[in-house]
């Protein structure tokens, strides 16, 4: 049960609600048991004719079942209150910690996986703590009571009632046992349909240009099936285990009658028994039930809430040092001898690199395709931690240095553009939180996106679809360059982030990154050479490797590896005139 620690602190808020609970479930129970002891009583009175006694009986009989019916409604009432509340907060705190994920962890886990855990797991944690308040903590009450009675009153048969329990609890046993792989299995699953879903939706453009619909269709169509086939697995156990219960309990109960029947001339007031007997039976058997389901229930909660504690103790890959003062650091950046292999790699990625970049230079990165350039702008940002070595900016280790420290040092453009759901306005502000209208116009017009913005009626209050869909690839290159230069952060990494930009629109967005951020640390990482060709320095990587630094000029001359890439692409670009 250590998986049901993490939902203790969040308990902690709600202990009014949790004492009301309880005190409702306590109330609902005696008043559910001793109601057949006043049924056995009325039948008796009306055997010695004592009319008196069967109405007092018969009003406390109302009484107790009305006093059930509220007591059961403030019980659903509080109970659905803890379990949402709970939940809600279980759930920031969840998003939280993803939140303070590296993008190895992220990775680990996949982000279906992390949706899936998110909404599906939390649901099913949500209807545990709903039973564990409703049914769970009850059911042992009218359990126990129910036996205890059903032994008082016909104390010669106690056997039969114990081994209705043992054969129940058996029976029980065995499927809670099977149902536990099958939810388990039924989870991964979970995570694989909702992984493929999210995978082939964000691609659908992919899709649809290469007629892969049939075969993306039949690969969700093969996991769909055996989600299904461990649905009805679960659904012919459940089927299968409540009549069980019932013949076992109704086996009893005609075992019980029949013995009573043979002996009804030695003991003639067991005709007043027969009645509350069979109702405790009914209860016992309800409550076994009832009690089987939850557990069922309540394990697949369990298996839920142990997959929102893998991601709650997963310590994030890249630490902070919270203790480190929240500084302005230097444009000045340092690698000193790293290296650096991924967390699902055997290979190097990065080997033994070192340089110096003074600040306020603009710094170009080129190499092949794989060559690492955009992991190591990875790790100027600190989105991953060096293998070996040191990554210092201004003088500082980042490791030493506090996350806000860095976060206001280095803005990051990513290669791939994406914005999210809002207005433009909202998205160029997540690069600074309190940007004004004016460094709005400022970052826009740098990153060649005013000229499109202006066309709308509402220009920065105009609407950003879902995935952006209501732009192309350069106007959101373009939006996200801008939301990278409106921080002026010391240094700014443009990750190959003016691909999808025209030659023209490239050279103006590099002008303006000259001439308007001459305080700003710029690494550019380009596949071509004309986009770094004006850099102050430029460093060529090949295999993981930094071959050559220096300026364009230089390394025409002395680097062998940039040579190559600069001939490549200016025959390239001379077959294209022809």
């Amino acid at each position: 049960m250590n998986t049901l620690k993490i939902l203790k602190p969040h308990f902690k808020n709600y202990r009014k609600e949790i004492i009301a609970a309880l005190i409702a479930i306590f109330v609902s129970a005696f008043a559910t048991l001793y109601q057949p002891r006043l049924l056995e009583n009325i039948q008796k009175a009306i055997m010695a004719d004592q009319q008196q006694s069967v109405v007092r009986d018969g009003i406390w009989l109302i009484v107790l079942g009305l006093i059930a019916i509220v007591a059961g409604i403030f019980n659903v009432y509080y109970a659905a209150k803890i379990a949402q509340g709970v939940t809600s907060d279980l759930r920031e705190e969840t998003y939280a910690k993803i939140q303070s994920f590296s993008f190895g962890n992220i990775e680990d886990f996949s982000a279906g996986s992390l949706t899936t855990r998110l909404i599906n797991d939390m649901n099913q944690v949500m209807n545990m703590i709903m039973q564990l308040f409703m049914q769970l903590l009850r059911m042992p009450i009218l359990m126990v009571g129910s036996f205890i009675f059903c032994i008082i009153i016909i104390p010669r048969y106690w056997w039969a009632t114990v081994l209705m329990v043992a054969l129940i609890i058996g029976v029980g046993a065995i499927v809670l046992n099977r149902m536990n792989s099958l939810f388990d299995k039924f989870q991964v699953l979970m995570d694989r349909i909702s992984g493929q879903a999210q995978e082939t939706l964000q691609g659908v453009r992919v899709v649809k240009s290469f007629n892969q619909g049939p075969q993306e269709i039949k690969k969700f169509d093969q996991t769909s099936d055996k989600l299904n086939d461990y649905n009805i697995t679960i659904g012919y156990w459940f089927s299968a285990v409540m009549p069980a219960f019932s013949m076992i309990a109704y086996l009893v109960i005609t075992l019980i009658i029949f013995l009573i029947g043979r002996s009804i001339t030695n003991h003639p007031t067991d005709v007043a028994i027969v009645s509350p007997f069979v109702n405790y039976i009914l209860t016992l058997l309800w409550t076994t039930m009832i009690a089987g389901m939850t557990m069922m229930q309540f394990a697949r909660g369990l298996i839920s809430l142990g997959r929102i504690k893998e991601v709650l103790d997963t310590e994030p890959d890249v630490k902070f040092n919270d203790n480190a003062p929240v500084e302005k650091l230097g444009g000045s950046v340092e690698f000193d001898h790293v290296s650096f292999t991924y967390p699902d790699g055997d290979q190097e990625t990065l080997k033994d690199i070192s340089f110096k970049i003074p600040a306020n230079q603009m710094v170009g990165i080129v190499g092949a395709t794989g060559s690492g350039k955009s992991t190591l702008a990875q790790l100027i940002a600190r989105l991953y931690d060096p293998t070996k070595g040191e990554v210092k900016i201004g003088g500082h280790n980042l490791k030493d240095v506090n996350e806000k420290s860095l976060r206001q040092t280095v803005s990051f453009v990513l290669q791939r553009a994406v914005l999210f759901s809002g207005t433009i306005a909202s998205n160029l502000r997540q690069g600074k939180s309190e940007a004004k209208h004016h460094e709005l116009q400022r970052a826009a017009r740098m990153a060649q996106a005013a000229e499109f913005i202006e066309r709308y009626n509402d220009t920065f209050d105009h609407e950003v679809e879902e995935r952006s869909a209501n732009f192309s690839g350069g106007q959101k290159q373009r939006l996200s360059i801008a939301r990278g230069l409106i921080a002026k952060s010391p240094i700014l990494i443009l990750d190959d982030s003016t691909s999808a930009l025209d030659a023209e629109s490239e050279k103006k967005v590099q002008q303006a990154l000259e001439h308007e951020m001459p305080d700003t640390t710029t690494f550019i990482i380009a596949e071509k050479i004309v986009s770094v060709k004006n850099a102050d320095q430029i460093l060529v990587l090949d295999d993981g490797k930094l071959v050559a630094q220096g300026t364009h000029e230089e390394l025409i001359k002395t680097s062998p590896v940039y040579q190559e890439i600069y001939k490549t692409q200016t025959a390239k670009e001379s077959v294209g005139e022809e």
